[in-house]
């Protein structure tokens, strides 16, 4: 009989891995990561690291955009999917009510008291897009509403409210929709005034950016949107489950009581997909009507065991080790240390953020050799700076960071919430030398820069 050896497939052909990605996937992606110097080959991982062939550790400060909020490989939820393929259970039969995902949801609306129901999906789009389906429904109304340069999801529902253009081109039409500015209420207000808004959807802390929410705009907000008869709808997929220091990023705020929250990422345990729209019970009852719409709203894999294991072990991982205070804590002492840093470095214009999200924006410097080489580099492309500073992070200093969007001058750093000091003071350590050498002039950065207007040079033609 023929088995299935993976191990033995990868030693074959995972060197073949760009070679397979540019012929059958996207391939731009190995195009790209060529092109900023990206194209490692990582060998295993675990916790807050990687390591290469050569036994070398990268330390992980993105974290796979905010999925691996336990690190890779945790042991509580690798034990928890063995544990769950040893039992052989019935899963995704149809036709009957396992117990993980009924767990699970009462696990989530524990920490979530002015929530009723759940409903599972697999994704963070899903979520979003589950959270805009159910406020149309409940409502009757047809427009949501979201923050400009929000990020909320890439298929064609989510797309509607993304906030990023680059998205959106080229997949009209979408859903009806109106962008505001973050923290504008009064163009909120203005647009619920037309009568046919069903939901606003907003990140309180958002992605691209790192940008907060003003202090007092989501209850104010709120109150808004029930004067109007709309919903408030939270997108905590990348900042729920503490990655802000409170285990829903809305929760800094007293009083505020969205009517659907998203929830997904981090909820995977780093192994398998989930997405959850935790929603008040009337919401729930409008949309699930009547016997015959039992399935008017379902996901194929939705509930799936696998995936509501590895969601109870991240909730008995993030209690047991404390990470949400954890999150909050080790995310004020990088914020700190870095925010001291803006006075020492003239490119180094702003940091924000909460918890382990944070933001590190640059801009233009006041002396004059230093605004040539910055003039050099916007006149290419905005975010190139950005960009030459991550490089050297990952090439000298083996640690994996990013910008926080397309564009911008700005990192953001998501690490695992599992770090503590020793990950802070690496990163501070690299970071310091990497901006040392950025305003003393080094040939090899800005060197590298010349290579990035050369290279957005050639991707404009």
């Amino acid at each position: 009989m023929n088995e299935f050896d993976l191990a033995a497939l990868l030693r074959e052909r995972g060197g073949e891995r760009y070679a397979l990605h540019s012929r059958h996937l996207n391939h731009q992606l190995p195009r790209m990561l060529r092109a900023i110097g990206f194209d490692k080959v990582y060998d295993r991982a675990e916790g807050a690291y990687f390591w290469d062939s050569e036994g070398n550790d990268y330390l992980d400060m993105l974290a796979g955009f905010g999925v691996m909020g336990l690190g890779r490989h945790h042991p509580v939820v690798r034990r928890a999917l063995q544990d769950a393929l040893a039992a052989g259970l019935a899963d995704l039969t149809r036709f009957d009510c396992p117990p993980l995902p009924g767990l699970l949801a009462e696990r989530l609306l524990a920490r979530s008291p002015h929530l009723d129901r759940v409903f599972f999906g697999n994704s963070g789009t899903e979520a979003v897009e589950t959270a805009l389906k159910f406020a149309r429904c409940a409502t009757g109304r047809p427009r949501v509403l979201y923050c400009a340069h929000a990020f909320h999801g890439l298929t064609a529902g989510s797309l509607s409210v993304n906030g990023e253009r680059c998205f959106r081109d080229g997949f009209a039409p979408l859903l009806p929709d109106t962008a505001v500015p973050l923290g504008d209420l009064a163009a909120l207000e203005r647009e619920l005034r037309r009568g046919d808004v069903a939901a606003f959807l907003v990140e309180p802390v958002q992605g691209k950016g790192v940008h907060e929410a003003p202090p007092g705009f989501l209850r104010a907000a709120q109150e808004l949107l029930r004067r109007h008869r709309a919903l408030l709808i939270a997108d905590e997929v990348q900042t729920g489950l503490g990655r802000t220091g409170t285990f829903y990023a809305y929760q800094r705020e007293s009083g505020v009581e969205p009517d659907l929250v998203c929830v997904a990422k981090a909820l995977s345990g780093g192994y398998v997909p989930v997405g959850a729209t935790l929603g008040k019970d009337w919401i729930f009852r409008k949309v699930y009507s009547s016997l015959d719409r039992v399935l008017v709203h379902s996901a194929s894999f939705g509930s799936n065991a696998l995936a509501m294991a590895a969601g109870l072990a991240t909730l008995a991982v993030l209690d047991d080790e404390r990470l949400v205070e954890r999150a909050r804590d080790t995310g004020e002492l990088l914020k700190s240390r870095l925010a001291a840093l803006v006075d020492r470095y003239e490119l180094l214009h702003d940091v924000r953020g909460r918890g382990l999200m944070i933001g590190i924006e640059f801009g233009r410097p006041s002396s004059l050799g230093l605004r040539g080489r910055w003039a050099m580099l916007q006149a290419a492309r905005k975010g190139l700076f950005a960009q030459m500073v991550v490089a050297p992070l990952l090439h000298r200093h083996r640690i994996l960071t990013q910008v926080s969007g397309d564009r911008l001058e700005v990192i953001k750093l998501i690490p695992p919430l599992i770090i503590g000091e020793p990950e802070v003071e690496r990163f501070l350590a690299a970071f310091t030398a990497v901006m040392d050498e950025a305003h003393s002039g080094g040939g090899l950065l800005w060197d590298f820069g010349r290579t990035l207007v050369r290279q957005a040079a050639t991707a404009a033609r």
